[in-house]
């Protein structure tokens, strides 16, 4: 008797998984499966459902309803009610309201994740996948390129992020496509993934293709490699800075910070930088307010200091040089 093994897409997705929470297994764990009902996040939610029972592990699956479109109540609720067939409980509709801050897609997506975090967080997982592939990672590496934002834009979306966990990113997304129709699943394909407003999906069906048209074919594998080792050198760079802060710090209370100007003047550029960026952080300044333009804007007070004016900051903050050290308070700095 010949024994046949799953399909080769099969078996590259559960392999995804698995090793994705190998540091969990045994635990009894509750891990969920954020799913959209697309090719990618339903390969993930089936091979969620073959790994976790095998691994000790419990599985459930969460489904975001944006009611954006026209019935998508009621895809949300086939998609649970798939879920709970495949042995994934609990198996939840999350309905959300987005708003309009940031645009479409970053409202979109903020509206997502706090519903994904509160329902973790009532459910007590341990751990919620999701579904990015490596097609993903190679268009949020070009979206970064072109914000212009430094090493930390360009090095994509992490394998792990807090609780969340991304399986797939070295997977193409032709590999989620075979898988979904090797277990005959037939996932819905979101209009929205095929509208040009959307920058992502110009990224998608335009830029790429043209890339391996005119550079050959691999730019997304390409891209996605690019971003593991931006990362990688990213991580280096906060953990440089952040053994490098104690030592510029001279105050860090509530809404100050006092750095040594001396001492930031050793520093590379790059980590004085991450350091100026924290201390900014730590005085304040929303993180997500805080750009590389301020950051710069703040450095040139350390390394072209010629008696200019304070730098205003989100929140109301500002950074002033005064006496060999750097301030960074609410305004006005008396």
């Amino acid at each position: 008797m010949v024994l046949v093994g799953p399909h080769p897409a099969v078996a590259d997705v559960r392999r995804a998984v698995r090793e994705a929470l190998a540091d969990l297994g045994g635990t009894g764990a509750l891990v969920l499966a954020a799913c959209s009902g697309g090719a990618d996040s339903l390969a993930l939610a089936a091979a969620l459902a073959f790994v976790a029972p095998r691994a000790g592990l419990r599985a459930g699956l969460v489904t975001v309803d944006h009611q954006l479109q026209p019935g998508s109540a009621e895809r949300a609720r086939q998609v649970a009610e798939l879920a709970a067939s495949m042995g994934l409980a609990p198996s939840e509709v999350l309905t959300v309201t987005v708003g309009t801050e940031g645009g479409p897609e970053a409202a979109a997506r903020e509206a997502r994740y706090t519903a994904l975090a509160e329902a973790a967080d009532r459910l007590q997982a341990a751990a919620v996948l999701l579904g990015h592939t490596r097609d993903d990672q190679a268009e949020t590496v070009l979206l970064g390129l072109a914000r212009g934002s430094g090493l930390r834009s360009i090095s994509g979306m992490a394998p792990r992020a807090g609780r969340y966990r991304r399986p797939f990113l070295d997977l193409p997304r032709a590999t989620t496509v075979a898988a979904c129709r090797a277990m005959s699943l037939h996932p819905w394909d979101d209009p929205h993934n095929d509208d040009p407003r959307y920058t992502r999906v110009r990224v998608r069906k335009r830029i790429l293709p043209m890339l391996d048209e005119e550079l050959g074919p691999g730019v997304a594998e390409a891209l996605a490699r690019t971003a593991r080792m931006a990362r990688e050198d990213a991580d280096a760079l906060d953990q440089w800075a952040e053994s490098a802060f104690p030592n510029c710090a001279l105050s860090d209370i509530a809404e100050s910070v006092i750095l040594s100007v001396p001492e930031l003047e050793k520093l590379p550029d790059a980590v004085r930088r991450r350091v100026l960026r924290r201390a900014a952080i730590a005085a304040g300044t929303p993180s997500g307010a805080l750009s590389a333009t301020h950051v710069l804007a703040v450095d040139r007070l350390v390394t072209q200091w010629h008696g200019q004016k304070a730098v205003d900051l989100p929140g109301g903050l500002s950074a002033v040089r005064r006496y060999g050290t750097l301030i960074l308070a609410i305004s006005p700095i008396v």
